[in-house]
């Protein structure tokens, strides 16, 4: 039941990145925003959010934006490893936080974020925008009330263009830090222990392939694995995001299975049911690389810019997240905790296919 006195909301947006932008969009044309304001290092991204998004203050400096006095609610889309600081120096003040995830890259410093936000009390959600779409959603109820019976077994396996993989191996001084699993695998991760959630996961075992981004960048092509629960049960989990550039998934297509003693839930979520074959470059929202001519509609994560707005998951995550501070509404939001789960379990499946062996459930920072 919603409030009867909402909460007006000041917003800080630290990270103006595609994904500071597409928030600070939906932000701005909430009733409940009486205050926006941006951080961020490069003045071209500051005044290109100042002028969509009608921003009240600007600055390179997030703490100097988390200081003022307007800020109730933080949302922190910076590049994944500079996370922790906004994000501490905004539970310093209490703020309620939108996090893009992971809440940190490694495990020990993701594990002090989280105990940090449940001794302060915090509201602080994680942005894995998937749980936001209504396939998603659908399956959750048809899981959550039984109609597969007990779950037995279930698959995903995630395709990606390489597009994603070496922007990130780009973006880093460390590849051994950078992973198809935790940057990217971690999405179907979460929709499947998300359904799974009465489950205790206990054993990991995976491996890992390097022979198409390895002579690149060093990186890492693509993992498979499977995770078994406290009551036998099983995920078979696989994601490549070496695939080449002309693959026509615009980042993300997936395919799941979830099987039980009374039923069977398949989800296609390839998004081969739109299909665009141009011989024009397209502009406006995600644009892909110029050598790319078809793409499946709707594969981009966040949603599609339609009628100069963001349409899809980030939008109703992100309203959603407005209405949760404003009106105390409950959403199906993923928590700090969780989102520290998944961190440490796309961490154990990179440790598993390094050693070549099993490893139990949970691993530890060290």
């Amino acid at each position: 039941m919603a409030k009867k006195n909402p909460q007006r909301i000041g917003l800080a947006i630290v990270g103006a990145g595609r994904v500071g932008l597409f928030r600070g969009e939906v932000a701005a044309r909430h009733p409940m925003v009486d205050f926006i304001g941006v951080a961020d290092l490069k003045p071209e991204r500051l005044s290109l959010l100042k002028e969509k998004t009608k921003a009240d203050f600007i600055t390179a400096d997030f703490r100097q934006l988390l200081k003022r006095p307007e800020v109730t609610a933080v949302i922190i889309s910076t590049d994944e490893h500079l996370h922790v600081e906004p994000i501490l120096a905004a539970v310093d003040r209490k703020l309620s936080l939108l996090i893009e995830k992971p809440l940190a890259t490694e495990l020990s410093d993701s594990q002090r974020v989280l105990k940090t936000i449940t001794a302060s009390g915090v509201d602080a959600v994680v942005g894995y925008t998937q749980r936001f779409r209504r396939r998603w959603l659908v399956a959750k109820e048809k899981v959550r009330t039984g109609q597969l019976g007990d779950v037995t077994l279930v698959t995903s396996r995630a395709f990606m263009n390489r597009l994603v993989a070496l922007d990130n191996y780009q973006r880093t001084n460390d590849p051994s830090k950078i992973s198809p699993m935790v940057i990217s695998g971690t999405h179907a991760l979460d929709i499947v222990m998300w359904m799974m959630e009465a489950k205790r996961p206990v054993e990991i075992y995976a491996r890992s392939v390097d022979k198409a981004l390895g002579p690149l960048c060093k990186g890492i092509d693509a993992t498979a694995g499977v995770i078994t629960f406290d009551d036998g049960s099983l995920y078979h989990a696989a994601i490549s995001w070496a695939l080449p550039v002309v693959w026509p998934g615009a980042v993300y297509s997936l395919e799941v299975g979830i099987t039980g003693t009374e039923g069977v839930l398949t989800i296609d979520d390839t998004h081969r049911d739109i299909v665009l074959a141009t011989t024009r470059s397209q502009g406006e929202g995600y644009a892909p690389a110029a050598e790319r001519r078809v793409d499946f509609l709707g594969s981009y994560p966040p949603g599609d810019i339609a009628l100069g707005e963001l349409r899809g998951p980030m939008r109703e995550e992100t309203e959603q997240w407005l209405n949760r501070i404003s009106l105390g509404l409950t959403t199906q939001h993923a928590t700090a905790a969780e989102a520290h789960n998944r961190l440490m379990l796309t961490k154990a499946f990179d440790l598993s296919a390094r050693l070549k062996r099993a490893v139990p459930l949970p691993i530890s920072s060290e």
